[in-house]
């Protein structure tokens, strides 16, 4: 059986899991690493015995036109200089989230692609969970009735992950493009991916990396985290999105927030019932006249096993031809959301999509 062979482009934190999904993959052959930073890349191929170590993206596809496919896990200002090179090499490509640093380059994604005739896919990996796709079941099977309002949140009390993460030019924003993408495209995916037709936003950068504070909660580590880190992003961000249906969607995500403790709480609201993501899965709802709750002890595969089901169904769309999950559209999609976010940020005024 012919395998996969597989380059990852950014071999930081977030690889771990690409590179465990594609190692768990009996289809794919872990082939190429890249990455700028040379003293990252010899250690982590080292660690996997890779013996193709690149530290330009574009050397490793010229180098290797027997290459099949990458994974970009790059910094947020790399993904689509590095997807773009990669598809037009003739490479499939799965982009980590979020899928570039606007919707201009989303779309040029996404027009490579189409242009080269290969797979991009994105890494919306919440939308591989099974909480996920239970919620999506409630809805889609009509028993939520219809969805009219939702709310989202992802809360870090102290949570700044520091280095590239805060600096704005590699990131391309705070907590509403590194954790906003994953509860606003989760709440559009057990909808059914409604299209975004107005958003009203508002971010704070009020508390920023609170060096001071001892009691560090790092989700993600950066790197330095010292008192010479760039921190240019805000640490709090708010929107309202309408989406064409009528539905409207409240989300609120921060790196830092004075707050109790952390939260990540998924709400949909329905004619029928409501759906809770906390993290169990639970609907509430009338019966026999009463109001009545239900709570599913659905586990919440996020890490690994997330990961390795999304890089599964990346891998099935490259040999079978097999549906994304998450698509350059819903990337693009995405990217117009949190392009509105922020400009409405910075006016003051709701941003009304085409």
């Amino acid at each position: 059986m012919k395998k996969l062979k597989i380059g990852v482009i950014g071999v930081g934190n977030i690889s771990e899991l690409h590179i465990d999904a594609y190692l768990n993959n009996p289809e794919c052959e872990l082939y190429a690493f890249c990455d700028i930073d040379e003293g990252r890349l010899k250690e982590k191929a080292d660690k996997y015995k890779i013996s193709r170590r690149y530290t330009d993206c574009r050397e490793m596809l010229r180098a290797l036109p027997e290459l099949d496919a990458v994974s970009v896990c790059t910094w947020n200002c790399a993904h689509a200089e590095c997807a773009i090179a990669a598809l037009e090499a003739g490479k499939h490509v799965f982009c980590e989230k979020p899928m570039a640093m606007n919707a201009q380059q989303a779309e040029a994604m996404r027009a490579a692609a189409q242009k080269a005739g290969k797979v991009l896919g994105i890494g919306f990996v919440r939308r591989h969970a099974d909480d996920a796709a239970f919620a999506r079941e409630l809805v889609q099977t009509g028993k939520a009735g219809e969805i009219y309002y939702s709310r989202a949140n992802y809360i870090r009390r102290n949570g700044n992950p520091g280095g590239w993460f805060s600096d704005k030019e590699l990131s391309g924003g705070g907590p509403l493009i590194d954790l906003g993408v994953h509860v606003i495209d989760l709440v559009r995916y057990i909808v059914g991916n409604p299209r975004p037709v107005s958003v009203y936003g508002a971010t704070f950068s009020k508390l920023g990396a609170r060096h001071n504070v001892k009691d560090k909660r790092f989700y993600v580590s950066a790197g330095s985290r010292g008192k010479e880190d760039i921190c240019n992003v805000e640490d709090l961000a708010t929107a309202l999105i309408r989406f064409e249906d009528g539905s409207v969607l409240h989300a609120e995500m921060s790196f830092a927030l004075n707050v109790e403790k952390d939260s990540g709480r998924i709400e949909l609201f329905g004619t029928k019932g409501g759906i809770t993501i906390d993290p169990a899965v639970s609907f509430h709802t009338e019966f026999a006249d009463r109001l009545a709750d239900i709570t599913f002890p659905t586990p919440v595969v996020y890490d690994g096993v997330a990961f390795r089901r999304e890089i599964g169904n990346f891998v099935d769309a490259v040999l079978r031809g097999a549906p994304l999950l998450a698509t350059a559209d819903d990337g693009v999609e995405m990217m117009k959301i949190l392009d509105a976010v922020y400009e409405s940020a910075r006016t003051g005024h709701e941003v009304i999509l085409g």
